[in-house]
């Protein structure tokens, strides 16, 4: 399942290691630094987000099953903060399930406990090389003046948001960017900052979920030393890097309250004071922000203050997900296949007849993102022949099944329904977690497509149907 060739060229890289079993932990780590990477580990995924918010690493080593937070919640986690480290995912309780669930998170492959040495080092390695092509790949898109993947389409939706991107660019206005996950807002801001007067200015991007309250606040508008214990130099905050130019305040939900009248306060008057000084710094920012959450919703839970919701909201701006705009899907696929073959300096991959009917009918929870990483590995993995429809097919509904699972343990099921009416529910709730996909749906609850139909027109139920016009 390696998404990646040869290791022979790639260096040694720096690894985390997480696994709660001490002598697994000490075997693997052995294993790569006798290979030459350096390696820091970790007992669980609460010390692996401290770890990856503190270093940068290239590649993260996690087991699957842990107390407290699991390898696929930490993948999940770590892949909402940004982070840019390629994941491998160990575990002893290996399913194809699991193993593409943990790719759709992110991950780059999988390896199941007992495994061979030679292997896990080669695949350690193989992820490195791959996280460095990606890397390649988002500097060689820096200098370009190609359009950024994530904005890549004609469908209406995108072009309304490339208008909305024009009309605020040469605004002062503070920009509310929401979307979901692999959407690409951090991409709409760099767009925002590149055509905006500020262009020639730093455009500064902070994570926010990545960090503390008080490793935040000192961040954000930076500390003098000895404010705190470790700090034994004095440091610039984001804002003083930014002055002249524009900042973005990645899922901003996150913040916790007393930053957050922290941040009202530089909204207001443009001046902070950094952490353990008493002097006021004035800085001209202009401020966006990006949240993948309902913003109004964490204000009426108490979560976030409404006073900096209005001052964060000027101008809101949605990006829509991939499910809406499908039209965009052969465009983007195009793009992927080209980029991908342009770095690897061989011709693009082909697609058998039927991939992109099926790319275009799936609901791409993962967004752009997800369409990315899976064109990508294909790519690579195709050897020059034509990426097959049916190995697609059986990565997506893989992938679909861990959350059928999920819709099924939150469907309400009350004590006293009769049998019918607890399988008509369950029937029903799948059929809508998938938005109508007979296929998938009858995938996940382990049923022939026949059966389910059979059992729909027997419920008198009618799914949605999806409608959208395919380009070209």
């Amino acid at each position: 399942m390696s998404n990646a060739g040869s290791s022979r060229k790639t260096g040694p890289g720096r690894v985390l290691l997480v696994d709660d079993h001490l002598p697994a932990r000490e075997s693997m780590a052995d294993v790569l630094r006798r290979a030459g990477h350096t390696v820091d580990c970790c007992s669980s995924g609460a010390e692996a987000l401290a770890a990856a918010a503190r270093s940068r690493y290239e590649c993260i080593v996690t087991d699957m099953k842990m107390p407290g937070m699991s390898g696929l919640e930490l993948i999940a986690e770590l892949a909402a903060r940004g982070e840019q480290a390629q994941v491998v995912m160990v575990t002893a309780h290996a399913t194809v399930a699991s193993a593409v669930e943990a790719m759709r998170h992110g991950a780059f492959d999988y390896i199941e406990k007992p495994f061979d040495v030679d292997r896990f080092e080669r695949l350690v390695a193989q992820a490195i090389g791959h996280g460095r092509y990606l890397a390649g790949v988002r500097q060689a898109e820096g200098g370009s003046r190609e359009p950024p993947a994530e904005l890549i389409g004609s469908s209406p939706a995108m072009q309304a948001l490339r208008a909305r991107i024009a009309s605020v660019a040469r605004t002062p206005v503070t920009v509310l960017i929401s979307g979901e996950s692999g959407t690409g807002k951090e991409l709409v801001a760099a767009a925002i900052h590149a055509e905006s007067e500020r262009r020639d200015r730093p455009l500064v991007m902070l994570n926010c979920p990545a960090l503390s309250a008080d490793l935040l606040a000192s961040e954000l508008f930076g500390h003098e030393r000895g404010a705190f214990t470790g700090a034994d130099t004095a440091r610039i905050g984001r804002f003083e890097a930014a002055d002249g130019g524009t900042i973005l305040l990645d899922e901003v939900t996150e913040i916790d309250l007393p930053v957050q009248a922290k941040l009202l306060r530089v909204l207001q008057e443009r001046c902070f004071e950094r952490v353990g000084s008493n002097r006021t710094l004035r800085v001209d920012v202009r401020v966006l922000a990006a949240t993948n959450r309902d913003l109004a919703a964490a204000v009426a839970e108490g979560r976030f203050r409404h006073d900096l919701y209005y001052r964060l909201a000027v101008v809101p701006l949605q990006v829509p997900p991939l499910r809406e705009r499908p039209e965009d899907i052969a465009a983007l696929v195009e793009h992927f296949l080209v980029r991908t073959a342009r770095y690897l300096n061989r011709e693009p991959c082909t697609l058998s007849a039927g991939t992109l009917d099926l790319l275009i009918e799936h609901d791409w929870p993962g967004n752009v993102r997800e369409l990315e990483n899976l064109i990508t590995r294909a790519s690579v993995q195709s050897d020059g022949r034509p990426i097959d429809a049916d190995q697609l097919r059986r990565w997506l509904l893989a992938a679909a099944e861990p959350a059928a699972r999920k819709t099924a343990e939150d469907a309400e099921l009350p004590v006293g329904l009769s049998l019918q009416e607890m399988e008509r529910r369950l029937i029903e709730a799948t059929l809508e977690r998938f938005g109508g996909h007979r296929e998938k749906t009858a995938r996940a609850l382990g049923i022939g497509v026949r059966t389910l139909t059979g059992k729909l027109r027997q419920y008198g139920y009618a799914p949605r149907e999806k409608s959208y016009s395919r380009a070209g």
